[in-house]
Formats: structure tokens, C-alpha cells, sequence
């Protein structure tokens, strides 16, 4: 089932805004809360998928263990890949879905709730999201005017994470237009340093859809931007062939990319992290807020040895992308709904933003919860955007088209990377995949 919505910036950032900073919260007077379950789930056992790993899967580890600490209840934790719908696909067919999964886009929602898999939230649970969330973000965790989901996890996706000591070597400004970047690139080459790494490995070509998201929302404005998202035009129009050269003055010149075009097409997004910051074998990486908790792996330090610039502009917008992953429940049991009341609270939240590479939509999670002093930066930045703020537009589609690894836009644009001069290749390949995507 397709899902369309326009994002509106003012309602984007007042959500992403009141997490990063902590405008409006409140963290109800003395900062006690009555826990959720109220310790009535001894020996309740509760499955959860997501498909995080690495950090982001250990930080969220962390809050399932102070749900346990709540409640008693025993949760197991089970990561479904970057194909999530590859994942819990079969175990909905097979009737023996985890109590609750984490899904990385509004599609998938409306999809699996149209499919019957999902079950809506109790009373108490929809009370909980009222209390901490703003209308914009229920409303992305809803379908036919049900509430079945809970914005756990905002990623801010229009920045680029840079070594500032390396910038400063080699005279270098953080660029704030495409044309800036590419002469910034030019310039930490010269200097002997590879200016980027970039992740462009089957099961992370994710990476590759945000770099054209940002290009084509600066370039094309947020209407058109719209417009692609609902398919109601199509890739090949020349908006989408003038963003994909725009993005050929960076990924066509591979000795501009750590280990080149071939190193680049096997790499997880990780390790592109790591290749900048615990390696030191380029200069930046394109990575969202998120990023944070795999350079925390690093000896680098976020605000100091890590820093973001905004992702530069490649027109008359300047582009503040944004996504967020999405707990709902696919069993009806105590277990899992105390679990989805647990991750609409404002402890749930709070847990997470001291463990860094973390926003959260939750209103009442105050700003001293965070420990990422990034936040700040990004909050300028979304007050900046006003109405040209945007949700991922690759997650607003088909999961077919916009979120499965070796397929669709993932896949072609891989494909680019690999052979950059072929725009119009590239175009018709986008518009024939999602042609597909959206008639299904």
C-alpha cells in the first residue's frame, strides 16, 4: 500500500525541535513517574525486532533493560536486517510475529496495517502518545484514523559529519553550497588527504538515497519534492536528471572517495564512519544525527574531534531532511502494549538521549536528558528550514522501491555510483522500478 504526506516544517520542527532542546517539556514537577506495568509483568516474556545492530542495537538494549527494571517483564531482542519487511513478512504469514517491531518507514505502517497485521493501541497507550507527542508525529503513526504506532527514534538527515583539525590543515571552510563542497574536496586532495567515505554497500545504499534526497529537495524546492515522492512525476523528469549530475561532481571522481568506487560499493555505513573518524583515512562522511553513537566506538570525540556542517545546498532550498523509526505491535497482549505505553514515555526517551546518536519526537524529554552536544547545531538548522522541512522521501514510498536493499532506488542508484555518466540509464531504471512499486 502506498503512503503519501506532506511534511510540513513548522510541525516537523516543532516536534524534532522540543526533543533537541527541550523547548515546552516538562518533566512532570518532581521527575517521578509512575512506572509503566507497575511491576505486574513478572514472567511476561516479550519478543522485539528492529533492525538495528552495532551501537544503535547496545543503546537500545539499554532501554529495553530499564523497561525490565520497571516492569519484570523479560524481553528478547531480535535484529531483522535492513529488509525489515523481508523479515517480519514471513512471521506475520506464519502467525508468530514478535510482540513489537521497530519499522524505519511510514510505508510499511500503512501497509501492514491495511494488511490487518497490526493491532491498534489501547486507550491508555493512544493517552500516552496525547500526553508526549504533538499531533504531527500520532498522526505518522496512524492509518484510517488509528493509532498503531510510536515515533521512538527522529534522525535529523541534512548533515555531514567532518574532522575539523583535518578542515583547519588544510584551510578549509565547512562548505555551505554543493559548489563549496566540491572545491572543499578539491582542496583536502591537493592537501593530501582523501576528502570522503562513502557508504555504498548492498545492504547500506541507503546512504546513496539521502545524498540525492537532500540535492533534489535544495534543487527541485519542496513541491516537486512532493510530487516525486507521490509519484505524480516521474524519475526520468529532467529535475531528477539534474540532481543525479549534480551528484556525478562527487561520486564521478573516485580518487575523491576512500578506497574509490570499489572499496566504496562494499562498504556498511559503519565502517564509513569509521574510516573517517577511527581510521582517519578521509576528511567527512555523509551520516544523520545517529551517527554520533558509531563515532562514540571511535577515540574521536562528538563536538570536538567530530563535528556536522549542514549538508550544502544545491539550489535555492536549503535541504533539512528527516526520518524516524516506528514501534507498533503485532500481538495483542499486555506484554506488548505495556511495552508501547513504555516507549511513548518520557522514560523512555530519557534512557536513550544520556546514551548519544539519539532524538527523540517525545516533548517531555527535557534537554538536559541529552548528552550529544550536536544538538544544538541541528536545532538552528531546523528552525532555518521552516516549510522546506521534509520526511525521507525514500521511506515514503513502496518499500519495494524506497527501502529494500538490491532493489529500487537503493540499487540504482549503487548501480550510478558505479557508473555515473549514465543519467538517463539511471532515470529510466528508477521510473521502471517504481512504476512497479507503486501499482502494487
Amino acid at each position: 500500500m502506498r503512503v503519501s504526506r506532506r511534511v510540513t516544517g513548522a510541525v516537523l520542527a516543532a516536534g524534532l525541535l522540543v526533543a533537541a532542546a527541550g523547548c515546552g517539556g516538562d518533566d512532570g514537577g518532581d521527575g517521578e513517574e509512575t512506572p509503566a506495568g507497575g511491576g505486574a509483568l513478572k514472567g511476561v516474556k516479550i519478543e522485539v525486532a528492529a533492525k538495528w545492530t552495532g551501537q544503535e542495537e547496545k543503546n537500545f538494549r539499554e532501554v529495553l533493560k530499564a523497561f525490565e527494571k520497571q516492569t519484570g517483564a523479560t524481553v528478547s531482542y531480535a535484529s531483522t536486517g535492513e529488509n525489515t519487511d523481508a523479515y517480519l513478512g514471513p512471521r506475520i504469514q506464519a502467525k508468530n510475529p514478535p510482540d513489537v517491531a521497530i519499522l524505519p518507514q511510514p510505508g510499511l505502517l500503512k501497509q501492514y496495517a491495511a494488511d490487518g497485521a497490526l493491532k491498534p493501541l489501547t486507550q491508555d497507550a493512544v493517552a500516552q502518545v496525547d500526553q508526549n507527542f504533538s499531533p504531527y508525529w500520532k498522526n505518522l503513526a496512524s492509518a484510517d484514523g488509528k493509532t498503531y504506532g510510536v515515533l521512538v527514534k527522529a534522525a535529523y538527515k541534512s548533515i555531514m559529519w567532518y574532522r575539523p583539525q583535518v578542515f583547519s590543515d588544510a584551510g578549509v571552510q565547512p562548505p555551505a553550497t554543493w559548489a563549496d563542497l566540491v572545491k572543499a574536496a578539491g582542496t583536502l586532495q591537493d592537501a593530501g588527504t582523501t576528502p570522503l567515505a562513502l557508504a555504498a554497500g548492498p545492504q547500506d545504499s541507503w546512504t546513496l538515497t539521502d545524498w540525492f534526497e537532500n540535492v533534489y529537495l535544495s534543487q527541485a524546492g519542496p513541491e516537486m519534492y512532493d510530487k516525486l515522492a507521490e509519484h505524480k512525476i516521474k524519475w526520468t523528469d529532467p529535475s531528477v536528471g539534474k540532481a543525479l549530475q549534480t551528484l556525478a561532481e562527487i561520486w564521478g571522481k573516485p580518487d575523491l572517495i576512500s578506497g574509490g568506487v570499489a572499496q566504496a560499493t562494499k562498504t556498511k555505513f559503519d565502517e564509513s564512519v569509521t574510516q573517517v573518524f577511527g581510521q582517519e583515512k578521509a576528511a567527512m562522511v555523509y551520516g544523520g544525527d545517529f551517527a554520533a553513537a558509531n563515532i562514540a566506538t571511535t577515540k574521536s570525540k562528538v563536538g570536538t574531534d567530530a563535528k556536522v556542517f549542514a549538508f550544502p545546498k544545491a539550489g535555492d532550498t536549503a535541504p533539512a531532511m528527516l526520518g524516524g523509526d516506528i514501534a507498533v505491535a503485532l500481538k495483542d497482549s499486555k506484554g506488548a502494549m505495556e511495552l508501547m505505553k513504555f516507549l511513548a514515555s518520557p522514560d523512555s526517551g530519557r534512557t536513550w538521549a544520556k546514551l548519544g546518536g539519539y532524538l527523540s519526537p517525545n516533548k517531555n524529554v527535557a534537554p538536559d536528558a541529552y548528552s550529544d552536544p550536536v544538538a544544538k547545531q541541528l536545532i538552528q538548522q531546523l528552525q532555518q528550514a521552516g516549510d522546506a522541512a521534509r520526511y525521507d522521501l525514500s521511506d515514503l514510498t513502496p518499500a519495494a522501491f524506497g527501502a529494500t536493499p538490491g532493489e529500487g532506488m537503493w540499487e540504482a542508484l549503487r548501480t550510478f555510483v558505479q557508473k555515473p555518466s549514465d543519467v538517463k540509464g539511471t532515470q529510466e531504471r528508477l521510473e521502471s522500478e517504481a512504476a512497479k512499486a507503486y501499482k502494487g
